[in-house]
């Protein structure tokens, strides 16, 4: 359910989830309810927990973005990660807002890190978007596209600013 049948990128937000595999995912969150249980906390373990809270959500909008805020947070401590701020960053937008992701997303795309990735200049985009800053969400747009590699990537991101643009042409 990740992607269309044109190869498109499906949104987890906007994915089928009576389509996903329950069983796959009981089994998985009997694992990671184990392992979380055990307090034997790694890297691995954090990433599969992060995904759980995902999986566990009936709906995109049931999801727990607090516990992912929190997750997140025991994985910086283990593994301090620029890609893992971002996520993070995009978690506490879900939970508190996109202008505090945005706050939080600004200053790692001042490092070098993360300047030329266009994943965290899409999400700046989608925050500014989302704030209805859409000439600033443009211009960040238009970075994440040219930054892109991949055409599914490509393809997604130039429908988000094309749908961004729309408001400003009317």
């Amino acid at each position: 359910t990740r992607v269309d049948t044109n190869g498109d990128i499906v949104l987890l937000e906007d994915q089928d989830r009576s389509r996903w595999n329950r069983d796959c995912i009981d089994e998985g969150l009997r694992l990671i309810f184990r392992v979380m249980s055990s307090r034997r906390l790694g890297v691995y373990s954090l990433q599969a927990a992060i995904a759980a809270e995902h999986a566990r959500a009936a709906t995109a909008s049931h999801t727990d973005w607090r516990q992912i805020v929190g997750l997140y947070d025991a994985l910086l401590e283990i593994n301090p990660s620029p890609v893992i701020e971002l996520n993070r960053a995009v978690a506490v937008a879900m939970h508190d807002g996109p202008q505090a992701g945005l706050e939080l997303l600004e200053p790692l795309l001042l490092r070098d890190e993360l300047t030329n990735y266009h994943l965290a200049h899409a999400a700046k985009a989608d925050l500014l978007r989302r704030l209805g800053k859409l000439s600033d969400a443009i211009d960040a747009y238009e970075l994440a596209i040219s930054l892109a590699r991949l055409e599914p990537e490509k393809r997604y991101l130039s429908r988000r600013l094309q749908e961004t643009q729309a408001p400003l042409k009317s």
